[in-house]
């Protein structure tokens, strides 16, 4: 009786929420996805299944079920006779894909700058804090992953769900190579100087100012991504005229 009144007295705000847990193949997939984006799982790599199910300790599968969810957003290519191979972009579908990835950024950092909240504005001022002291580091994994959630919670303060689903879809398809465009020292540096603008214009609602500001990054971004393609390419075109 004791026992059924102090439960009856528990205040119901303080009982902690339920544990949220992903199915397996879901933390599979989000494995996956870094270690492509991190060049772990080169663009046309094929992925050998017994290999990544002694690495990541799991089943074919959810490896397996991983792979569909990972083909889906064409971060991978499914072959019946080949296997499961990592996607590989031309020089066509990158530019093609960063010249959508600049307006759906610019859009963003417009609409943020209006509809953001403080404490939306306090949890990107946070996870500038850390990125930069991740870059101070040479941390670049840690880095990278700052990085996107910042630009992903200025997309989201934007409050634009049908925004936010789209850029998503195209933000998926050219993380690896966002992340290879810090390898060159000076531009990270550069691109560290940019985010610091992105803050100061979202702190100060200025739309325009906000806008241009991640335009001219993923410009940038856009061209080291490209300039670092040509140079791979070039060799190989040399070897194959030889």
């Amino acid at each position: 009786m004791q026992n059924e009144r102090m439960a009856a007295s528990v205040d119901p705000a303080r009982i902690p929420a339920p544990i949220e847990r992903r199915p397996l193949h879901e933390e599979v997939a989000e494995r996956l996805r870094e270690m492509i984006t991190e060049g772990l799982l080169a663009p046309g790599s094929r992925l050998n299944e017994r290999v990544l199910c002694e690495q990541l300790q799991v089943s074919r599968t959810p490896l397996r079920e991983a792979f569909k969810v990972l083909a889906a957003e064409r971060l991978i290519d499914l072959n019946p006779n080949r296997g499961a191979i990592v996607a590989t972009l031309s020089v066509q579908d990158v530019g093609d894909l960063f010249e959508v990835m600049v307006a759906l950024e610019g859009l963003s950092g417009e609409l943020a700058a209006e509809r953001r909240t403080e404490a939306e504005l306090d949890e990107i001022r946070a996870l500038h804090f850390e990125m930069r002291a991740a870059h101070a580091r040479r941390d670049l994994p840690h880095y990278y992953r700052l990085n996107r959630g910042i630009h992903e919670a200025i997309n989201r303060s934007a409050g634009n769900p049908v925004l936010t689903e789209t850029y998503s879809s195209v933000n998926l398809r050219i993380q690896n190579l966002r992340f290879r465009s810090n390898f060159n020292r000076e531009k990270w540096d550069a691109a560290v100087v940019e985010h610091a603008a992105m803050i100061e214009a979202l702190a100060a609602r200025d739309a325009p100012k906000l806008r241009a500001v991640l335009e001219l990054h993923l410009r940038r971004k856009r061209d080291a991504v490209l300039e670092d393609l040509r140079a791979l390419s070039a060799p190989a075109a040399v070897a194959a005229a030889d």
